[in-house]
């Protein structure tokens, strides 16, 4: 795991400011800042979902999307899509593929914290096995993309909120789309 993240501070229209520490950024004034979510998918098609661990500072025990975070300053989205499904979930990936370009969301947990990011959502294929690292993922679950949107649809509030909001984005996602 790394032990201390840097992210990227936006302004209101994407330009990079500057950068800050992680562990100060997400408070109940989180500036805007550049992150990414992805899904995962395995050889039969299914979408991994995780379950945020419990000490989790922002939604701690949601059911979301496979792996998501933070790109360094010098960092691709690729390679800290690679980096961070290393970290969290102990496995490889590849395909990586941008799915929503311009997603961006902001939301209030229960405790108060704010997340506010600029948040492109990618796709790409597990190469190998999981190890979920149990400070990041309590839970894992290989499910089919209907059965995915089919709970979103039905159990929103049981879902991270950037996993409901980019959901019509993603097009694996959306009614009669194969994978």
């Amino acid at each position: 795991m790394t032990a201390r993240e840097t992210v990227v501070l936006l302004d209101d229209d994407g330009t990079r400011t500057g950068t800050a520490d992680k562990a100060t950024v997400h408070t109940t004034d989180t500036p805007l800042h550049l992150a990414f979510s992805c899904h995962l998918l395995d050889a039969e098609g299914r979408v991994l979902v995780t379950r945020r661990a419990l000490s989790k500072k922002t939604w701690p025990g949601v059911w979301t999307n496979s792996v998501c975070g933070h790109p360094a300053p010098e960092e691709s989205f690729e390679d800290a899509i690679r980096r961070r499904a290393a970290d969290e979930l102990g496995t490889q990936v590849t395909d990586i593929t941008l799915v929503a370009p311009d997603f961006r969301y902001r939301a209030v947990d229960a405790s108060g914290i704010v997340e506010n990011e600029v948040c492109p959502v990618f796709t790409a294929r597990v190469v190998g096995d999981l190890a979920p690292h149990p400070d990041e993922v309590m839970e894992v679950a290989w499910v089919a993309p209907e059965d995915l949107r089919r709970a979103i649809a039905s159990a929103p509030w049981a879902l991270s909120p950037w996993l409901v909001q980019h959901a019509d984005d993603v097009p694996l996602l959306h009614e009669g789309v194969g994978v």
